[in-house]
């Protein structure tokens, strides 16, 4: 793993992070079969598809311990050391935020409320399209470093920074319509099920959070440059 990551930084200084970036694309896009197993009350796959998404979250984080241990000190990097590990950081609690996810929903045997269930979808598909749009912009670091992080390359990657906070806006607009519905059938399920519906908008909508987070930061160094 150590000549793998001294590879990459061979390569390019955002090699590793756009390596990481892979680990927690993996974890994250496993969302969707976790709830199209719970819609169907497949409750045996829900525990397969969580147990799969923390082996995935660990590999994201060996990843993350390799890249931070053996960032050699004395490489030349276009951006401020620690701005590059905070970038890290960021794209790592993503691959926590699903774990945490797939962890609630192995919990209790819940379903799928008709109640919200389209609004559910839209604001699943939503955190994920966020989420998406941050990892293209990770993509686009190398040739923000080729363009000296200016020029027409700078300009597609602020628009990019502008459509991930619009996104993380939508997810916002959702998880409200969610959580007045939720709070429609307070008086018809279980506290523990109401309770654990919240902890998991909260714990999604934390994707689209830290895509908006991940994006500005990004921004940030094309402003100090």
């Amino acid at each position: 793993m150590l000549s793998t990551i001294l590879n990459l930084f061979g390569r390019s200084p955002f090699a590793p992070l756009q390596s990481h970036m892979d680990k927690v694309s993996q974890c994250i896009h496993q969302l969707p079969e976790l709830f199209q197993a719970l819609q169907a009350k497949d409750y045996e796959t829900v525990e397969r598809v969580a147990e799969k998404i923390s082996e995935l979250e660990h590999e994201a984080d060996v990843t993350k311990n390799d890249i931070r241990n053996h960032l050699p000190k004395s490489l030349f990097l276009p951006i401020d050391r620690s701005s590059l590990l905070e970038v890290l950081t960021i794209q790592d609690s993503m691959a926590d935020r699903a774990e945490d996810v797939a962890v609630l929903l192995t919990l209790k045997h819940i379903e799928i409320l008709d109640i919200f269930k389209d609004d559910f979808y839209n604001f699943l598909n939503k955190n994920i399209e966020a989420f998406d749009s941050s990892c293209l912009i990770i993509k686009e670091m190398h040739e923000l470093l080729e363009s000296s992080f200016g020029g027409v390359e700078a300009i597609k990657v602020r628009s990019m920074v502008d459509m991930v906070a619009y996104q993380e806006h939508e997810v916002d607009i959702l998880q409200r319509k969610l959580l007045k519905s939720l709070y429609q059938t307070e008086d018809n399920i279980p506290y523990s099920t109401f309770d654990l519906w919240q902890k998991i908008f909260s714990a999604l909508s934390s994707i689209s959070n830290l895509a908006e987070k991940l994006a500005y930061r990004v921004r940030m160094m094309l402003e100090l440059k």
